[in-house]
Formats: structure tokens, C-alpha cells, sequence
């Protein structure tokens, strides 16, 4: 019986091709937009390199000061996260970072894009970067201010060539020279508290990163003993931002959060709007705009390539076919196309990756297919494909017999 369903359907299908092309097309760029989507959001945020202890680890990333009609928002400095969150006692480590800031640099009349950050010794002890060769600079190069740093795979290649070691050897980045101490794995530039080209001791910073202001260009990363002392160590630094003196008088209260990984990386700078809860009501509209613009049309198509199919179900129930046998059979062929554009979607996913990945258009972003989200997709084009066959057949089935012979 499913054969000859599959044979019917196979039949259907490429007599009308223009209405076939239309559901397939719009089934399999549904589901590649799904599938390369969620690669990405993967990536940018599901991606542990170098950050693999998140798991005991938050993340102080803003801070909001405000007053009567006035507000302040962004990133902390140096001063802030040292002073003040470093005096908690329930961390073992802080780690301090800038964001990465861009500049020019020349080699053997080339000129090179880079971006390069400041970093605390601590941050390479609660952050596992895989080394190629050398080690990170230490807490004693960095109270010294010595001009060493630490570069990645790509700009070793870039500015070094194909030199096999470069440890002890000089790079020039805004127009100072620093000693290579090592060289570390790439970072995705989507990864924005880890990510740069070079990283060098805050100390050699020529900003002051003695300043006594609590706004600045920098983000801390708080290191638990374990996984359990999480809430003890967030509420610990909650505690401490009430205890903050107002910078400026005309400022009535300090916001800022320890939060974890996901939390800090949509955090909208405002404690009136949540990011996190902003990021799920968007992808979640997303996804239902998506899915629910090619399921109506593959009913509307449905009930077009029904109307059209009349005299075959007229027959078919003149000669002793039950609506059940009809019902059935439409929804077996619906399901039949709603499949096979999924197989479709997935072989363009994987052909929009490999472009994407080729064509290097995200700095160090690998995007691969999440196989749970290419089954959870694939389980809903079924589950859609059968929702939008159940109303036409359901048409179908109403159909009377005499009516349908009189319409062929």
C-alpha cells in the first residue's frame, strides 16, 4: 500500500512542477536558514575555546551609574575591577581584560590590520589558550611593564611568514616593539572578551590604567573553586557594588553583575531591559515567522492541487475508495514532499557552510552542523508537513462524489 502511495506521490509531484518547485523551495530554505542560524549562534556563543572553565566562572562585563535624568553605561576600568572586585574573597582568580582595539602595523612594505588587548597574569591562568609554542608572560614581566606579548596562529603567519619559531623575536603594534613570549591557538572574533591578534601587560598600556574612575575599557572574569560556589560568588560581588561610593554626585545608584557566560554576552548595557530575554523573544518570533510563511503556503498549494485532483478523488469514491483510504493517501504524499525538501534543506546547509567557511567572511569562525539541531529540524518539517496536510485532506474528504465528477 505505501508503495503505491510513494508511486502516486512521485506521479503528482512532477505533473504539476511549478507548485513541486514552489513547496520544496520554500521547506528546504527554511530549514537551511535554521540550520546555518543556529551554527552560528554555536559558534559565537556555545564555543568554550580558550574559555573551557565556564562552568565555575562569571563575568563582569558593564556597569550603569545613574541619577535624576541622567545615565551612564559601559564598560568598567581597570581601577574598578582590581580594587573592588578583586578584594572578594570567594574567588580564587580575576582575570582582566581591555577589548581588543585595532591599529596598523608594517612589515617588509606590508601593511597589516591587527587587533591587540592588555591583559592581567591572571588572565592566562583562568583562561586555557592552546600554546603552539612559547608560554604567557607572568605576573613579575607585568609589574615590571616589560614589552613582551603574546600573539595568535594567524599573526605569526602574517607578520612572521613562514618562520618556524618565534619566540624572542619582535613585533611592532602601534608603533612600540614587543618581545614574543608565545603563540596561541586563533580565537573567533565573535569570542569578543578572548579574542585579539596580540595581548600584552596592561602595564605597557598607554592609557593610565591608574585611574581612580570607575568607567573604563576593560572586562574581568571571576574564577570560582568550583561549580558549587557560583550563586555564593554572585551575590558576594552584588553585595560589594551596593557598598560602592557614588563617583559623582549626581549619581544615585551603580549597577553591575557578575553573571555568566551567556547572560554578560547579551548584556544590553540597561537594567531595564534584559538581554537575554530580548535574544529569546527575537529568535523565537524568528522562528515562528520562518516556519508558519511556508507551511500556509504549502496549504494554500495543497488545496489548489486538490481542487485540481477532483475527478481523480471523484472516481476513486465512486468507486468504493473511503475518505479514511483519501485522507490517508494525501497526507502519506504531503509528508513524502515535506521529507524530501528537508533532504534538500540539509544538503544546502551544508553547501552554504563550506561556502561560508572558504570564503573566511567571520575571522577564525569554523561553522559546522549541529546534528541535534539538523534532527530536531528535520522531526519538524514532518511534523509541519503532516499539520499542513491534515486541512486539505481534511477538504478532501468532503468532497462529494457526483460534484467532483461534474467539476472534472
Amino acid at each position: 500500500m505505501l508503495k503505491n502511495y510513494f508511486k502516486i506521490a512521485i506521479a503528482v509531484l512532477k505533473r504539476r512542477k511549478f507548485f513541486t518547485f514552489i513547496s520544496l523551495f520554500g521547506i528546504s530554505f527554511t530549514l537551511t536558514i535554521l540550520i546555518v542560524l543556529t551554527s552560528f549562534i554555536e559558534k559565537a556563543v556555545g564555543d568554550d575555546y580558550p574559555d573551557r572553565k565556564r562552568d565555575r566562572s562569571l563575568y563582569i562585563t558593564r556597569m550603569e551609574e545613574d541619577g535624576p535624568g541622567n545615565m551612564s553605561s559601559g564598560s568598567l576600568s581597570f581601577y574598578f575591577l582590581s580594587h573592588y572586585a578583586g578584594s572578594l574573597k570567594i574567588p580564587i582568580k580575576l582575570g582582566i581584560s581591555s577589548a581588543p582595539n585595532g591599529t596598523n602595523t608594517y612589515i617588509r612594505d606590508k601593511k597589516i590590520s591587527l587587533y591587540y588587548k592588555y591583559t592581567n597574569a591572571d588572565y592566562w591562568n583562568i583562561l586555557d589558550y592552546d600554546f603552539v609554542e612559547g608560554k604567557p608572560f607572568n605576573r613579575q614581566q607585568v609589574d615590571n611593564a616589560e614589552k613582551v606579548a603574546v600573539i595568535s596562529e594567524d599573526m605569526k603567519r602574517e607578520y612572521f611568514g613562514d618562520e618556524s619559531s618565534v619566540v624572542g623575536k619582535y613585533i611592532e603594534a602601534d608603533n612600540v616593539k614587543y618581545r614574543v613570549m608565545g603563540v596561541v591557538g586563533n580565537v573567533p572574533v565573535t569570542s569578543y572578551m578572548t579574542f585579539s591578534d596580540i595581548y600584552l601587560p596592561y602595564t605597557v598600556s598607554k592609557t593610565d590604567y591608574r585611574d581612580k574612575g570607575y568607567r573604563g575599557g576593560y572586562t574581568g572574569i571571576l574564577l570560582a573553586k568550583s561549580e558549587a560556589d557560583l550563586p555564593k560568588m554572585h551575590e558576594e560581588y552584588e553585595q560589594m557594588v551596593q557598598k560602592v561610593p557614588m563617583e559623582r554626585k549626581d549619581f544615585e545608584h551603580i549597577y553591575s553583575h557578575a553573571d555568566t557566560y551567556i547572560r554578560a554576552f547579551l548584556d544590553t548595557g540597561s537594567e531595564e531591559r534584559s538581554g537575554l530575554t530580548y535574544a529569546l523573544v527575537a529568535i523565537a518570533i524568528f522562528v515562528l515567522f520562518v516556519m508558519l510563511l511556508p507551511t500556509l503556503n504549502l496549504v494554500n498549494i495543497n488545496v489548489t492541487r486538490i481542487m485540481e485532483r477532483s475527478s481523480e478523488i471523484g472516481v476513486r469514491k465512486a468507486f468504493g475508495a473511503s475518505s479514511r483510504t483519501l485522507v490517508f493517501q494525501f497526507i502519506v504524499e504531503n509528508l513524502i514532499l515535506t521529507l524530501l525538501g528537508g533532504l534538500i534543506g540539509v544538503l544546502l546547509s551544508v553547501i552554504i557552510l563550506q561556502v561560508i567557511n572558504r570564503a573566511n567572511l567571520i575571522a577564525n569562525l569554523t561553522l559546522s552542523i549541529n546534528f541535534t539541531v539538523l534532527f530536531i529540524g528535520l522531526i519538524t518539517c514532518l511534523i509541519f508537513g503532516l499539520l499542513s496536510g491534515v486541512y486539505p485532506a481534511w477538504r478532501m474528504s468532503k468532497l462529494n462524489v457526483v460534484n467532483a465528477l461534474k467539476t472534472s
